[in-house]
This record gives structure tokens, C-alpha cells and sequence, in this order.
């Protein structure tokens, strides 16, 4: 059994879905910066609970 579920978020940068793996117990309400997928950008993502076993994911980039 997965400890981690997948989620998509679309890059603040190029607007690209890229897929997070997010783990449930760790990641919620906690700030982290991923590089995207495509164009290697930074960006700060914030993960909470949200409805239906689902995820909210603000992505924004650095400067914001």
C-alpha cells in the first residue's frame, strides 16, 4: 500500500500540469518548493485538505 497519493498542479510559469506526490500525514499545510517538470522553474507550493479525498494546491512562483 502507497503512503503517498498523486496530484496534478498547473506551473504558475509555463502552465504546464505537473504531477506532485504528495503524502498525507507530512505534507498538508506545508510550504515546499518543487522545480516543474517542463521548464525547470521554481515554485513554491502549498498542499491542503481538501473535499472528497481531495487536494487543494496553490502554486505560485518565487517572486510572488
Amino acid at each position: 500500500m502507497s503512503l503517498t497519493t498523486n496530484a496534478e498542479f498547473s506551473c504558475p510559469y509555463c502552465m504546464v500540469t505537473n504531477d506532485l506526490l504528495i503524502d498525507e500525514e507530512n505534507d498538508l499545510n506545508q510550504q515546499q518548493i518543487v522545480d516543474c517538470q517542463i521548464c525547470c522553474s521554481p515554485i513554491e507550493v502549498v498542499v491542503t485538505a481538501g473535499i472528497h479525498d481531495k487536494f487543494n494546491i496553490v502554486a505560485t512562483t518565487d517572486s510572488e
